[in-house]
């Protein structure tokens, strides 16, 4: 008879490291709606309605070194400048403003809109990242720097599934179609939970979304899911530090393995304006039970002895 070996502390387990180059082969190769950051260009990731095949949002990340510049025509279209790191020195027409970040992990942004038919000009005053998203817009909204004491903090979830999820330019601050937020999950947690879509299925409000990915510990990794109920539409991505992912379509919950803390900045942009922005999405009804009770039927280990 085979004998059994003593149960050992979860976390005594091992953690195995997965197989990066297949992992990122397959992603990169095989779904246009995984992009790895493109380290040696300084547009590290860029995102049309064209590129995506969406109707509304842009997306960018861009990586300056000292004194570097970047300039942008909003022509029809608000932005929304967060940094990721570093500092910079943001011009819109006679008005300057500075932001410093030390990363995403330190802290806040500062986010700055800036309404249709205006020049930004970026400035690095420092080795420097940031998100850069935009949408159709009349320009009802003026140039505005929000300020990390104007932005409403959640810990939203619970059990295996609690989060950070910080509103840094959603409903009641002001915008046209652009939302933000920031979200922080710790090792081993998932969010998105329950799964949620805003693709118009079961009446839930159109929106376009990206995520872009962080982590604490170089050998990060994470699980990000799209999904649909009624059609066959299903696409599981590991994400690494850097990477984006397009929500085109579907619920989509993401998880943080054990091997880091997981953070990652959504923009989205699509039917909702102005005060609708705050307007929520569309639970999976298969999963949405658990908003009453976050620990149900979990396990307390050990089950068989």
């Amino acid at each position: 008879m085979l004998q059994s070996s003593p149960l050992q502390h979860c976390n005594a387990l091992p953690i195995a490291r997965p197989r990066e180059d297949f992992m990122e082969k397959e992603n990169s190769m095989s779904n246009p709606h995984y992009l790895k950051s493109n380290l040696a260009e300084r547009v590290r990731v860029d995102v049309t309605p064209a590129s995506a095949g969406w109707n509304f949002l842009t997306f960018q990340v861009i990586a300056l070194k000292p004194n570097e510049t970047y300039t942008v025509e909003t022509n029809d279209r608000e932005f929304a400048l967060t940094p990721l790191r570093g500092s910079l020195r943001l011009n819109v027409g006679n008005q300057v403003f500075k932001v410093a970040r030390r990363d995403v992990f330190a802290g806040l942004p500062h986010v700055l809109y800036v309404p249709p038919r205006q020049t930004l000009t970026i400035t690095a005053l420092s080795e420097s990242e940031f998100a850069l998203g935009s949408a159709p817009a009349e320009g009802k909204y003026p140039v505005r720097l929000f300020a990390p004491n104007e932005m409403q903090q959640e810990l939203r979830g619970g059990g295996a599934a609690c989060r950070q999820v910080n509103h840094i330019l959603q409903h009641p601050l002001p915008a046209e179609r652009l939302i933000l937020f920031e979200v922080y999950v710790p090792a081993g947690a998932w969010s998105g939970w329950p799964p949620h879509c805003h693709d118009g299925y079961m009446n839930s409000p159109y929106l376009e979304e990206i995520y872009h990915y962080h982590f604490d510990n170089p050998t990060g990794l994470g699980i990000h899911r799209n999904y649909r109920r009624d059609t066959a539409f299903d696409e599981t991505f590991a994400v690494r530090d850097g990477d984006t992912i397009l929500v085109t379509q579907g619920f989509h919950p993401s998880g943080a393995t054990p091997a880091a803390n997981m953070y990652f900045i959504n923009y989205l942009a699509g039917d909702l304006q102005d005060q609708a922005r705050g307007t929520p999405p569309v639970d999976d009804p298969d999963y949405a039970w658990i908003r009453a009770d976050w620990t149900r039927n979990v396990w307390t280990l050990p089950v068989i002895k």
